[in-house]
C-alpha cells in the first residue's frame, strides 16, 4: 500500500471536469488501495491560493466550489517541516551540480545563478516542485505529477523519491 502527494496540476485535472486529463486522474484516485492516503502540501495549497486570488475571473465564478473540492478530497494536509529541510537540499544540490549555468558558476554572482526562471521551464520542474519532492522523500510518498521534471530528467532524485508520472497527454 503507498500514500500519494499530489501536485498543483493533478489536482486541478481532478477537479476541472472540462480538462482531458480529468477522467484517468479520476479513475486513477477511484482505484486507490483501501488505506492508501492522499496527501496536499501547503506550497500546492498556497499555489492554489495564489492561482485564485491572481485569476478569479479564469475559475468562472467556481471559486468557492473549487475551495470545497480541495477540502473535501484532500483533508490531509502536509506541513513543511525542518526535517524537509534535508532532502530539499540534497534534491536541489545534486540538481544544480548536473545543470550549472551557462559559462559555469562564479563566486561573485552564485546567489543570482542559483534561480534562473529560463533553467526552471526548460528542465520543466521550479522551486516549488523541489520542495514537493524533498516533502515525498521525507515521508516515503509516491509523488504524482504530469510535469516532465520526473525520471527523465536525469536527476538522482528519483533514486530517494519514488515518482508516478502521469502519462496523461503523450
Amino acid at each position: 500500500m503507498s500514500d500519494f502527494l499530489l501536485d498543483t496540476q493533478t489536482i486541478r485535472y481532478w477537479f476541472d471536469c472540462e480538462s482531458v486529463f480529468h477522467l484517468p486522474v479520476r479513475k486513477a484516485a477511484a482505484a486507490l488501495a483501501p488505506g492508501s492516503h492522499v496527501f496536499v502540501s501547503t506550497i500546492t495549497l498556497g499555489e492554489i491560493e495564489f492561482g485564485i486570488q491572481h485569476n478569479a475571473a479564469g475559475m468562472g465564478g467556481r471559486l468557492n466550489e473549487y475551495a470545497d473540492f480541495v477540502r473535501k478530497n484532500l483533508p490531509l494536509i502536509l506541513p513543511v517541516s525542518r526535517h524537509t529541510a534535508e532532502p530539499y537540499g540534497r534534491v536541489r544540490a545534486k540538481l544544480v551540480d548536473r545543470f550549472p549555468p551557462p559559462g559555469g558558476w562564479s563566486k561573485r554572482k552564485r546567489a543570482e545563478q542559483l534561480y534562473d526562471p529560463i533553467a526552471a521551464r526548460e528542465l520543466g520542474f521550479d522551486e516549488n516542485d523541489l520542495w514537493l519532492v524533498a516533502q515525498a522523500i521525507e515521508r516515503n510518498l509516491v509523488f504524482v505529477t504530469n510535469d516532465k521534471m520526473a525520471p527523465n530528467q536525469g536527476s538522482d532524485a528519483r533514486d530517494s523519491a519514488n515518482f508516478l508520472v502521469c502519462q496523461l497527454g503523450g
